[in-house]
């Protein structure tokens, strides 16, 4: 069959790496891919949001399943325009899409259906912020509604600082089209995890469960990020807290997308708090994580294509996934500078010293030739990936091999599960 792949970060070159691996693919090709996933699929130079020209080429290359990768194209509606031409697409349409689309949306759908999540205030102005702010009581969570490329997200702890990032949404237009509304939301503490479920509408299938590290510096300080780093197992997430975010927040979601006449196909996202109340919705995102894709393909024992297909077309119940007996881990090398302002064009060396046979894997998410060499062209550049028989064995296996790459200004987070082997018992996960 043949297969294409939408996107050209750390997360569809792990996705890449993994199709690659079935023995139903004959053919892959990735829009627009990178350099890494130039080594496993065939790059076709069409950006992720022009969706009807994907259209066309899977159309007329008779595309047997298109993957999305980013959540842009979903919300735009790639999946509408596909379905409309009868091709097979994983992913939520537009109208279920929203639940990332829209954190307004996903607020009051959660409110709805009575699955639990922080207390908020939905602002569409600077007069009705700091009011906001007092109502919910420092310090608060301010969230941009619309996408902002994991960017839209700040924690303050007093009100000139919750004024300071009110007057940067509103009147600087920081945060663009993707802060015209914003959620005041209460500040909850627990452990933070991603829980990543796929459906077909009706039936889901768990994946393994994972942790991202989305502030900058080491000790969870800093700006947020796109994401430093992600293992998997989350290693604090046990069998009963596993079956509570099923019952509690994962099947409420489906039916209620369902009642609200939003059938959601695809991959789903509950970014969750663990607390002493039980865990807690923060976000919802309508794709695969990044970076929790990366180390959750490289636990992935089963073949993924089989169960994209049903997500995608129904009867999903009727396929199982089995996971290697492992922990694996990805730590995201980054320019100097992000999340703010940083260099492209960096000369990146080192990759003949890293030894997969360790079981490291390198996946390319902000990469570009340059006249034969391989640059730095992103923000975050290189996902170090590993497995190991534990995760303190993939994390050493990681690390080794990051000190290895070089690029000038490389900086990457050291603590990457940090608090999950404080945790970790001497027995594999399993």
């Amino acid at each position: 069959m043949r297969v294409l792949i939408v996107g050209g970060g750390g997360r569809e070159h792990a996705l890449v790496w993994k199709i690659r691996q079935s023995p139903e693919v004959t053919d892959l090709y990735c829009a627009p891919g990178n350099p890494g996933i130039a080594e496993l699929a065939d790059c076709v130079p069409i950006g992720p949001s022009d969706i009807v020209e994907l259209a066309d080429f899977a159309e007329k290359l008779r595309i047997d399943l298109t993957v999305v990768g980013p959540e842009l194209p979903l919300t735009l509606g790639i999946v509408d325009e596909f379905e409309k031409r009868g091709l097979t697409i994983f992913g939520p349409n537009r109208r279920a899409a929203e639940i990332e689309g829209s954190k307004v949306f996903s607020k009051e759908f959660l409110r709805k259906y009575n699955i639990p999540t922080p207390k908020a205030e939905v602002i569409t102005n600077l007069e009705a912020g700091l009011p906001a702010v007092d109502k919910i009581g420092l310090p608060c969570v301010i969230k941009a509604d619309g996408l902002a490329g994991g960017k839209g997200v700040t924690i303050v702890e007093s009100r000139e600082e919750a004024e300071k990032t009110l007057r940067s949404i509103f009147e600087d237009k920081s945060l663009g089209n993707a802060g015209h509304r914003i959620l005041v939301e209460e500040f909850v503490t627990g452990e933070e995890i991603s829980f990543i479920v796929l459906s077909d509408g009706t039936s889901v299938v768990p994946l393994a469960t994972a942790k991202d590290y989305k502030k900058i510096f080491d000790d969870d300080r800093g700006p947020n990020t796109g994401g430093m780093g992600a293992h998997s197992p989350a290693v604090v997430v046990s069998g009963e807290t596993q079956g509570q975010i099923l019952k509690d927040v994962i099947y409420p979601t489906i039916k209620g997308m369902e009642a609200e006449g939003r059938p959601y196909k695809g991959c789903l996202y509950a970014g969750l708090m663990l607390t002493d109340q039980g865990p807690k919705v923060l976000e919802f995102n309508c794709r695969f994580g990044d970076p929790e894709t990366q180390p959750t393909m490289l636990r992935m024992d089963s073949d993924l294509v089989p169960l994209l297909l049903r997500s995608a077309k129904g009867g999903l119940d009727e396929v199982k996934v089995t996971w290697k007996k492992e922990a694996a881990v990805s730590i995201v090398l980054v320019a100097k500078g992000y999340p703010g302002y940083f260099e492209k064009g960096k000369p990146i060396e080192g990759f003949e010293d890293v030894n997969p046979e360790d079981g490291v894997v390198v996946f390319h998410a902000g990469t570009a030739m340059s006249s034969g060499t391989l640059v730095t062209n992103g923000g975050r550049v290189l996902n170090v990936s590993a497995r190991g028989a534990s995760l303190t064995e993939a994390c050493d296996r990681a690390y080794r091999a990051a000190e290895k790459i070089r690029f000038d200004g490389k900086f990457y987070r050291r603590d990457i599960g940090y608090r999950a082997l404080a945790r970790m018992k001497p027995a594999a996960p399993k």
